[in-house]
């Protein structure tokens, strides 16, 4: 057995999902830079976050719609959007750790492709896909629910329109818009933690952490419009 199948037989793990047809999830590690360009459409990862989106969409639509009965179609929307957004599903991958797992070509690999965000992102999906051709749609749907619920445990159905929010109370006051600014990075590779700080003229600075920029900026917005009592604590 070779290094790279070990390797996915301990991924598999962490998924928590055991592959009947193991090169359904060696596709959805492959990016296409690593096939020829003949083979891209049947080799790479690309057909499968296709299925992959549409899967998680569903399911979490679903979710979303079971937990808020009260919530009306914008705010479901608004938090749709920001659970399967590229961002979440980075998250999820280096949760997972996927990113050693990745199959590269060497041009992407030398210039950090297992760390890029939306390969990342698009990967996590892939793997969705790969689960629901392999087990169908309840395997794919308990991956999902395992690893997106805590970001609908941890309040995050704001997130989606922070930083609009944000934007627009600030024109309102003739202010000029929020800038957001990068403090820090912490952790390892595959999880690290951004520290956003965010700067409007009159008003002292404020930041917050996050395992993406963009979950951080819009956390660093939602603790704003608190403190202002634009919105009120949760």
């Amino acid at each position: 057995m070779s290094r790279r199948d070990k390797t996915h037989e301990q991924l598999q793990v962490r998924i928590g999902y055991n592959f009947a047809d193991p090169d359904l999830l060696n596709r959805a590690l492959t990016h296409s830079s690593a096939v020829s360009p003949g083979k891209r459409v049947e080799r790479s990862y690309q057909r499968l976050e296709f299925l992959g989106d549409r899967v998680l969409g569903l399911v979490v639509a679903d979710m979303l719609y079971k937990r808020f009965p009260k919530a009306n179609e914008g705010e479901l929307s608004r938090t749709l959007n920001t659970l399967v957004r590229k961002e979440t599903c980075a998250v999820i991958a280096r949760q997972l750790e996927v990113g050693p797992e990745l199959i590269l070509g060497e041009s992407e690999a030398r210039t950090g492709g297992a760390e890029k965000e939306a390969i990342l992102g698009d990967v996590t999906e892939a793997i969705i896909g790969a689960i629901y051709l392999d087990g169908g749609l309840e395997e794919a749907r308990t991956f999902i629910e395992r690893h997106f619920e805590e970001f609908i445990a941890d309040g995050q159905t704001h997130r989606a329109d922070a930083k609009t929010t944000l934007q627009e109370w600030a024109q309102a006051r003739g202010l000029e818009p929020p800038t957001y600014a990068l403090v820090e990075r912490t952790g390892p590779d595959h999880a690290p933690e951004f520290t956003i700080a965010i700067d409007l003229a009159g008003f002292d600075r404020i930041s917050a952490t996050g395992p993406s920029k963009k979950i951080a900026e819009h956390k660093a917005a939602e603790d704003f419009l608190r403190r202002q009592k634009v919105w009120k604590e949760s």
